[in-house]
């Protein structure tokens, strides 16, 4: 180690530390309330309930704090042992799946593995506490949960350089270079974010959508104010009769259906004889606040299905809903059924969810006390900005999505891998005022859609009309739409429902090419209400979900037509796809 390049270093840090803080302080006006201040209130009016409940009787506090002195005498005494020369086993372990203790330095060094299971025992401890609580509201339950695992995540002794044995010999061997170069990205990181922590999950610059993202052949072929509609090129003499209608959630933008050539869903259908539409949502600003789920449905699905009818010369299609996507199509199938309006002969659902009484962690960050926060915030701004659902999502896997990228931008010094998906991930779009209330008030807040509640139009909502065949896709790890979430809603159907649950989780699940050999899927479970017992009989297949969906699709749409030109020569293509709405920033 060269202890004069290692001091130089540490200046340089100091000073590099000196920009970061001026890029988080300089956009901040004197007096001006943080927008954290009322998440750290609800989470400590949270963690309170839990306190509550241990505290109101002296002999389960004594219990408390006996347990967890217990776990750190038993870690104390196993030190010395190792310190002594002893063998013995560890009072805990990490997961086997938890990468933040994969070094080999956590092992070898009785300090260092004493750290780690100190860590352990505090944190599990901690969870257990909020489990044995009794009496407790199952949503504040529910949120004390999170908190206590987003807590736990951040403290991680892998998250600091003095306590992370990897760190420590990667600061010595670069003599504190990589704490230099870790400084300066944390500097263009805040800057990057207006003085918002926007942390780098990927090399941004490696991407550029319409250049190596995005790239299926296609134009343009109508827009409005909410959406662009693309049709794409065929590659094949004769195509399916009937055309698909990709509708994709306007929370992410749609080129996840569409990355690399590889992995692009769009690529795929369209070369296996497929006439593929997709509706490119615009990135919304103030202008648009009003538009509400009503109008998605309007002048989204319905203006789309019009412009496909002529386009294709076809007035019935094949819709396919994504995430968020599929939950407006089935409101939009259910307004359907009951105007009359069969213009979609079958559809899919892909990791959607209909009924949200079990929609996972994300049901976390909606009550009426946060509901009520977000909408103020909306009313001023008339929009909900990206940055603010890709930190929610990312929460949900912060051990994945968060947590690494700090040590690896930041404490390493390194810059993060290119990654198509990731970069997909950065590109957050905003949401219209409107559409998120309706959205987060009638799915997680009061279920109402499921419930047979919910209007648009003017029109209540049964999606138990909904008697069209239909293909429902979840995914094993899915932390968004659970996989048993998406059954309850697809149980709710009437028609003819094929529920296939693909392994990995929301993303990758569903973007999973044959060619890859990656993962499995699992389909023909009994039928019933139960999703339990459909997982235990369902039978599982190695590879890709797609071949499935397209044997399913041509079972109910066999007939070909000869391929169709882009536009069916009655519409005049505005522009090459992905079209402009995709390109536009938050």
């Amino acid at each position: 180690m060269d202890v004069e390049a290692l001091a130089r270093n540490f200046a340089m840090m100091v000073e590099q530390g000196g920009k970061a803080m001026a890029a988080y302080l300089t956009p901040r006006e004197p007096a001006k309330t943080d927008d954290m201040a009322e998440d750290i209130a609800d989470a400590l009016k949270t963690v309170t309930h839990v306190a509550e409940y241990w505290m109101a009787d002296p002999q389960r506090t004594l219990e408390a704090q006996s347990r967890l002195m217990a776990g750190y005498l038993s870690v104390w005494a196993n030190t010395m042992k190792r310190l002594a020369g002893e063998e013995v086993d560890p009072v805990t372990r990490p997961d086997p799946k938890d990468a933040r203790f994969k070094d080999a330095g956590w092992q070898q060094s009785p300090i260092f593995d004493a750290l780690k299971q100190t860590y352990l025992v505090t944190t599990r401890w901690a969870e257990d506490m909020v489990q044995e609580a009794e009496g407790l509201d199952p949503h504040v339950k529910h949120k004390a949960e999170f908190l206590v695992r987003q807590v736990s995540n951040a403290i991680s002794p892998s998250n600091f350089v003095l306590t992370n044995p990897e760190l420590i010999r990667e600061t010595l061997s670069s003599s504190g270079e990589n704490l230099v170069k870790g400084m300066k990205n944390l500097t263009d990181d805040l800057i990057e974010g207006g003085g918002t922590l926007r942390i780098r999950q990927t090399d941004m610059k490696a991407f550029e959508v319409g250049r190596n993202l995005a790239t299926t052949p296609g134009k343009v072929i109508f827009e409005n104010e909410l959406m662009q509609l693309i049709q794409y090129e065929p590659t094949t003499p004769s195509v399916k009769k009937t055309p698909v209608l990709l509708v994709p959630p306007w929370i992410n933008k749609f080129y996840i259906l569409d990355l690399t050539p590889e992995k692009s869903l769009i690529k795929w259908l369209v070369d296996q004889g497929i006439t593929v539409f997709t509706i490119s949502w615009v990135n919304p600003d103030a202008r648009l606040a009003a538009k509400g789920f009503d109008d998605y449905m309007r002048e989204g699905i319905m203006t789309a299905l019009d412009t496909v009818a002529v386009a294709s010369g076809q007035r019935r299609v094949h819709a396919v809903g994504y995430c968020v996507g599929g939950t407006l199509l089935a409101t939009t199938l259910a307004y359907m059924a009951q105007t009359g309006d069969d213009r979609i002969a079958s559809a899919t659902f892909l990791t959607t969810q209909i009924d949200f009484t079990h929609a996972g962690d994300l049901k976390v960050f909606v009550d009426e006390e946060q509901l009520a926060s977000i909408e103020r915030k909306m009313k001023t701004m008339g929009y909900l900005e990206g940055s603010k659902m890709a930190s929610a999502f990312n929460l949900l896997r912060s051990n994945d999505l968060i947590w690494p990228y700090v040590v690896n931008n930041y404490m390493k010094g390194k810059a993060p891998f290119p990654f198509d998906l990731l970069f997909w991930n950065a590109d957050s779009t905003r949401m219209p005022a409107a559409n998120h209330s309706y959205y987060l008030r009638n799915c997680y807040l009061t279920n109402s859609i499921a419930r047979g509640l919910a209007e648009l139009s003017g029109v209540r909502i049964d999606v138990s009309k909904i008697n069209i065949p239909v293909y429902s896709l979840a995914t094993k790890e899915d932390h968004i739409a659970p996989a048993n979430s998406v059954y309850i809603g697809a149980n709710l159907l009437s028609g003819p429902v094929r529920y296939v649950l693909a392994g990995s989780g929301h993303i990758a699940g569903v973007v999973n090419p044959p060619a890859k050999g990656k993962y499995q899927y699992w389909a023909d479970g009994p039928t019933g209400p139960s999703y339990d017992l459909w997982a235990q009989g369902a039978q599982e297949h190695k590879g890709s979900w797609w071949p499935d969906w397209l044997t399913w699709f041509s079972s109910w749409h066999p007939d070909e037509v000869p391929a169709r030109v882009v536009g069916g020569g009655r519409l005049t293509p505005i522009e090459d796809a992905p079209g402009r709405y995709v390109k536009e920033k938050s």
